[in-house]
């Protein structure tokens, strides 16, 4: 039996920043939403969206402004806005707890996807010389679904994803980014929005899996940008 929960682990440690809001409920049980902002080594943050069940709620303080330890899955979903498909990206919380003392020591935004090549890599160059590769991929879970993970790798690793085919199973390691962007409306007008992936620091074919769908993964080796000078200082 293929264990899902392998596919897809994350772990943040963060401030929560905003008001729990309702979701939805699914068989009597209701979802809530709310903003965890997560820090950066660089002083900076990621402001991250969080769904969490009622029951794992339940009797706790986890207000504006806690601190907390959160384990769960990176999920996507379709929201349909004016006729227009858009995909929505959020944390679905499976534990949250108050943060300790020793987690300070430990990474505050961890992800682990093993997923499939959905569509050809895009890559490309920056005015300024850096390599980038925009990476989309699949990854399944129980119930016959799947989630679907922007990714964005850099240095060495775009230039792996290069020779990526759709279909490939690849593992990556990484961390949630958020980021602001202006949106032009039709109307000419313009507002900020919020878009997030998946940074890329480490990638590698999921050998096993790939030799079971016939691919040829011989030549291919695992990339790391964690200790090569093209990785992504943010």
């Amino acid at each position: 039996m293929v264990n899902y929960t392998d596919n897809n682990q994350i772990r943040l440690v963060g401030t929560i920043v905003s008001e729990k809001t309702f979701s939805h409920e699914v068989y009597g049980e209701g979802f809530y939403m709310f903003d965890l902002e997560v820090p950066r080594l660089s002083d900076t943050s990621d402001v991250i969206p969080v769904i969490v069940s009622e029951r794992l709620l339940s009797g706790q303080n986890f207000n504006v402004g806690a601190k907390v330890v959160i384990d769960g899955q990176y999920r996507s979903y379709n929201n349909i806005i004016n006729e227009k498909n858009k995909l929505v990206l959020t944390v679905f919380v499976k534990e949250i707890r108050e943060q300790v003392e020793d987690d300070k020591n430990q990474n505050s935004n961890e992800i682990i996807l093993n997923g499939f090549v959905c569509k050809k890599p895009i890559y490309r160059t920056t005015p300024f010389g850096r390599e980038i590769a925009d990476i989309l991929l699949a990854v399944n879970r129980a119930y016959n679904k799947s989630d679907y993970i922007p990714c964005i790798a850099w240095g060495r690793n775009a230039r792996f994803c290069q020779n990526l085919e759709v279909g490939q199973s690849v593992k990556i390691y990484g961390r949630i980014q958020s980021r602001q962007y202006e949106k032009k409306l039709e109307d000419g007008s313009s507002e900020i929005r919020r878009a997030y992936e998946v940074s890329v620091s480490k990638m590698e074919l999921d050998r096993e899996q790939n030799k079971n769908d016939g691919e040829d993964t011989e030549n291919v080796n695992k990339v790391d940008n964690n200790s090569s000078a093209d990785q992504l200082i943010s």
